[in-house]
């Protein structure tokens, strides 16, 4: 056998068996090279940059921001909600977030998500979950979310979710949380007030704590990993 085909042979099955020949020199985990994710359509590779010697560019290696507002977060933003380091969003993307039962949200302003944000990522600003229940941005975000606004509930159904029945654990005045999806939000960093400030007001709006997570360490973490970014298109 000629050795210029023995070559591409065993190139052919390195591709096929992700033999270490195609392994990337920094990796995810030691058994992972990279995910991909759905982003506005279309399929993106997450991984961390190759470049060894790659270093933070921009406001993400500032150490030291006016407190308040830019204060250090706790670990736990909120009774019952799930705080999620990389690895988790990850996991989180691959599993919920492609079969459509979770749903990960940039919850800063647009400037920010323009500017780039995490593959995969929605974004609805922290400030649309703040609105009272009865504006249409507010109602077009829940309902992006899978929860539905109520309207005209008989006093017998509202007595019988009163009893735990119905799924009224899962209800209030306003909103059917019953098929609402997971989520997870994120926003610039552990000093970043903006997500939690989203998941605060989600939770008063009877959002279920156990349904919603949270990636702590935001675009600031994301990058300083040298994970994949992506400027949003137009």
């Amino acid at each position: 056998m000629h050795s210029w085909w023995k070559n591409g042979l065993s190139a052919l099955m390195g591709l096929a068996l992700g033999t270490s020949a195609w392994a990337l020199d920094v990796k995810i985990t030691p058994e992972l090279d990279y995910v991909e994710v759905l982003h506005e359509g279309r399929v993106v590779r997450v991984q961390r940059i190759q470049d060894q010697d790659h270093r933070i560019k921009g406001g993400y290696t500032k150490t030291s921001r006016r407190c308040p507002p830019f204060c250090i977060q706790p670990i736990e933003v909120a009774p019952g909600v799930r705080t999620l380091g990389e690895l988790e969003v990850l996991d989180f993307l691959q599993q919920e977030v492609m079969d459509g039962t979770g749903v990960l949200i940039d919850a800063r302003t647009p400037p920010w998500h323009r500017k780039g944000t995490i593959p995969g990522s929605v974004n609805i600003p922290f400030t649309v979950f703040e609105m009272s229940a009865d504006e249409p941005e507010l109602i077009e975000a829940m309902e992006r979310l899978g929860v539905v606004e109520r309207e005209d509930v008989p006093p017998w159904q509202r007595y019988a979710e009163g009893l735990g029945l119905l799924n009224g654990e899962l209800k209030n005045d306003v909103w059917d949380f019953t098929n609402a999806k997971h989520i997870v939000l994120w926003c610039n960093g552990p000093w970043c007030g903006q997500s939690p400030r989203a998941i605060r007001a989600l939770l008063e709006h009877g959002y279920p704590a156990e349904r919603i997570g949270w990636y702590r360490g935001g675009m600031q973490l994301w990058q300083l990993f040298g994970l994949t970014t992506i400027v949003p298109e137009e």
